[in-house]
């Protein structure tokens, strides 16, 4: 499991979040993903050489629209897969009800497997065996952003008397830290205070993330002999 601290000039979450990050590099390989998980991959890429693996991200808060998800990558991968030998898409099925797998499926590219980002996570087994229907999930990304990805857009900050009816079925906040920091932890749990949820950390690292984008390089690696 990878824990240690990103690398320390990442693209600011704002632009993640609303931009995404253009493709760069001079790798074989090419990642899609979506911009919550942008500061991980390219730690991870960091990390373990990955110099072969080229990232672009799409912007975070598609994930607020999930249904515009599958068309965003698809357009994504038109428009990059000619210079690559190989592009895979690094999201989960995030709410697309199986639109974007099939898509994959369609165009011949690989995605990461599972529901959405917390199961990758946690890892996909062992997020399925807990079975948790009244747990709200966070990640690091998600503490940072709180109030773009979910106190602004269920208009709670207009409405405070909403969280009753919305978070009704709820009772913790579990904050999947990628990260050991003592400060997200801190907002996590003043997020779960405004809900009115219990809190409660788990440290998930990197999950199955980093097994896949592991597995993706290693093929690289022996299609080039590297």
């Amino acid at each position: 499991m990878t824990t240690a601290t990103p690398d320390p000039a990442p693209p600011s979450d704002a632009t993640l979040r609303d931009t995404g990050l253009a493709a760069g590099g001079t790798g074989k390989v090419l990642l899609i993903a979506c911009g919550a998980l942008a500061r991980e991959i390219l730690h991870l890429k960091a990390v373990n050489s990955w110099a072969h693996l080229d990232l672009t991200c799409l912007p975070a808060i598609l994930h607020n629209h999930p249904d515009r998800i599958t068309d965003a990558v698809r357009t994504a991968v038109q428009k990059h897969r000619d210079r690559y030998d190989s592009v895979h898409v690094v999201y989960a099925d995030c709410g697309t009800g199986g639109q974007l797998q099939a898509a994959c499926a369609e165009m011949g590219v690989e995605m990461v497997a599972g529901p959405h980002c917390y199961a990758f996570f946690e890892g996909v087994a062992t997020f399925a065996a807990r079975d948790e229907i009244t747990a709200f999930y966070l990640t690091d990304f998600l503490v940072r952003q709180f109030d773009a990805f979910v106190w602004r857009p269920l208009g709670l900050d207009r409405h405070p008397e909403l969280r009753e009816m919305y978070f009704a079925h709820y009772d913790r906040l579990v904050y999947q830290a990628q990260t050991d920091d003592p400060a997200l932890t801190a907002l996590a749990r003043d997020h779960a205070a405004r809900l009115g949820l219990a809190f409660e950390r788990r440290m998930t690292g990197y999950g199955d993330l980093a097994e896949r984008l592991g597995d993706w390089a290693a093929r690289a690696d022996a299609r080039t002999g590297g």
